[in-house]
């Protein structure tokens, strides 16, 4: 525990409050207080540690490091402690009877075989094992098969990715072997399973001979960009988020335009906060003539999380946060709520489904690649 407070700063906490009063969820009416797990770094013992049962409440989304005045890293601090409390056997209780956990935790053991592939139809053009660009469809594939109440369409924004990577002439590479990034399991403290996917991903892509990994989610794109560089070894591919690729060469996609319509766009926090990535979503939704971009009022570092996460956030506090979110949505007098993770669109998607507030908060919600693809006419 000495170890971890040196590691995160935790011992240089000047037990301000400006976590706890900066967090969302604590915002909300949770018991969650981030310094409270900063002064149990400091002073208690990983058994007590791990027995704090707000531990799995926080969303790792780093507003609370962005305002941290002793620059406390509460975001790694929280994965290690997780971590911690997962060798004493103490796990979060995942919503859907841990399902997702599960699936993720049979692609880590292996020798599970999926038909990851069926979704792809005869106009996407993609190679199976090698190429120059290597597209991560992360598990969007599964995404849709597992929320049909909420008629979820997450499957459109990766198609829409793979379609503009054919105009821009590229097949990339979309493998039957892939398997989760790995991401909710590294956060809710699983190490091993995540580090059995790491290794698994990482020399698939390397086989591939790929020289860019072009990677449509949020959390994966995190994940490769952040979490694998210790698995990596030669010469590692450039890593980018959908976005960040399809904005590096914007001037050679034919936008032309798919009528008028008035967008907002939701910060993914791993995009945002984690990685600093603002811009080249809003300058893509920018260059399609006809689209107007209205920003929310807490936008770029200031967003609020969509209070997913990991799977493991779904209780009152987050659909609070969902329902206040999407009515500073609808406040922009948008018609369109546009994301660039999978997850976001689920979990606002959930959110919208409940009977009291009807169309108080209902929106349509698309990925930026969609609305790309769609003005390529």
């Amino acid at each position: 525990m000495q170890e971890l407070a040196k590691q995160t700063n935790a011992w240089a906490c000047y037990d301000c409050g400006k976590c706890t009063a900066t967090c969302p969820v604590s915002r909300a009416g949770s018991p969650l207080s981030p310094r409270r797990h900063v002064l149990a770094t400091n002073v208690s013992t990983p058994d007590e540690a791990a027995q704090d049962k707000t531990l799995f409440a926080c969303l790792t989304c780093r507003q609370c490091d962005a305002r941290c005045p002793a620059e406390v890293d509460y975001t790694l601090l929280v994965q290690k402690l997780r971590a911690v409390a997962f060798d004493k056997k103490v796990e979060p209780e995942c919503p859907h009877g841990g399902a997702l956990q599960s699936v993720m935790r049979m692609m880590a053991d292996g020798g599970t075989q999926q038909d990851r592939l069926k979704w792809l139809t005869p106009d996407l053009e993609t190679h199976p094992t090698t190429g120059s660009v290597f597209f991560w469809t992360g598990c969007t594939v599964y995404y849709d098969a597992f929320f049909p109440e909420l008629k979820m369409k997450t499957l459109e924004g990766t198609k829409a990715g793979i379609r503009l990577l054919n105009v821009l002439g590229e097949t990339p590479v979309v493998s039957p072997e892939e398997r989760c990034c790995g991401h909710d399991l590294l956060w809710n403290g699983d190490v091993k399973s995540f580090e059995s996917l790491a290794k698994h991903n990482v020399e698939l892509v390397k086989k591939s001979g790929a020289e860019t990994l072009v990677v449509p989610c949020a959390e994966c794109a995190r994940t490769w960009k952040m979490d694998y560089e210790p698995f990596i070894t030669g010469t590692a591919p450039r890593i980018l988020h959908l976005t960040e690729y399809l904005a590096e060469r914007q001037a050679d996609l034919p936008i032309k335009g798919n009528g008028a319509k008035k967008v907002t766009y939701q910060d993914p926090c791993r995009l945002g906060r984690h990685m600093g990535i603002y811009d080249p979503p809003r300058d893509l939704l920018q260059a399609v003539p006809g689209v107007e971009l209205t920003e929310m009022i807490k936008n770029r570092k200031g967003a609020t999380c969509c209070a997913g996460s990991t799977w493991s956030n779904c209780d009152r506090f987050a659909k609070k946060i969902q329902v206040d979110r999407l009515r500073e949505a609808r406040a922009t007098g948008a018609e369109v709520l546009v994301t660039a993770c999978p997850k976001c669109q689920i979990h606002y998607r959930c959110a919208m489904k409940d009977p009291k507030l009807g169309d108080e908060i209902s929106i349509e919600m698309l990925d930026v690649a969609e609305i790309v693809a769609n003005a390529l006419g």
